[in-house]
């Protein structure tokens, strides 16, 4: 069930609150890990919103870094108990998903939080937390180029890369319902571009 997702209602509670969540959603391939880790080492005040999934941890990779690494059956679990603020299966059997925990503990502390997203999810935790929240695509220069790019990565068989550049077309196709588009085919550029947003959406200067 590609892209099918689920979400909580509407959560007026933290409407009123001052913290900000930046959600950053790109194709895989696109360069929005290497963003984010570079925001978070800026003087932006954000702190990572670490999202869960059902694949395997890839080499180099730990618990609580990256993902929070769940089997199928903890994933599932968490889903009965209403524990994900949205989660998605985005290959048939891949799950990824937000824990409400993740984002409630940091909006009482009043922290701001940057959240990496699928396209989908990130659209629809805006309709949960409104004006508070900033959604921002990082877009490929291309298809071909994206392509290139996840081939090199070498971490993929290439039925997965096919998978990967499917659903790529499909999340820029929702692109337009983003806040702000950023194209990477600079990378140093990009990250000032996304520095210069945030920092405005979050100072109101």
């Amino acid at each position: 069930m590609l892209n099918q997702c689920v979400f909580p209602n509407e959560n007026a509670e933290f409407k009123k609150l001052d913290s900000k969540l930046i959600i950053i959603s790109a194709p895989s391939g696109s360069g929005k890990t290497t963003i984010v880790d570079s925001l978070l080492k800026e003087q932006l005040s954000l702190e990572l919103a670490i999202s869960a999934t059902s694949r395997p941890a890839r080499e180099g990779e730990k618990n609580g870094e990256e993902y929070y690494f769940l089997t199928m059956k903890e994933f599932e679990r968490n889903i009965k108990a209403n524990l994900f603020l949205e989660y998605e299966e985005v290959y048939p059997g891949r799950f990824y998903g937000t824990l409400k925990s993740e984002v409630d503990i940091r909006l009482r502390q009043k922290k701001n939080i940057i959240l990496n997203l699928d396209t989908a999810g990130g659209i629809n935790v805006k309709k949960i937390y409104g004006g508070n929240t900033l959604l921002i695509f990082l877009m490929p220069p291309s298809i071909e180029e994206l392509k290139r790019r996840l081939e090199k990565r070498g971490t993929d068989s290439s039925e997965v890369i096919r998978n990967r550049l499917f659903k790529a077309t499909y999340e820029i196709s929702l692109a337009t319902q983003y806040d702000m588009i950023i194209l990477n085919d600079d990378l140093g550029k990009a990250k000032r571009e996304f520095i210069q947003i945030i920092s405005k959406f979050i100072t109101g200067k």
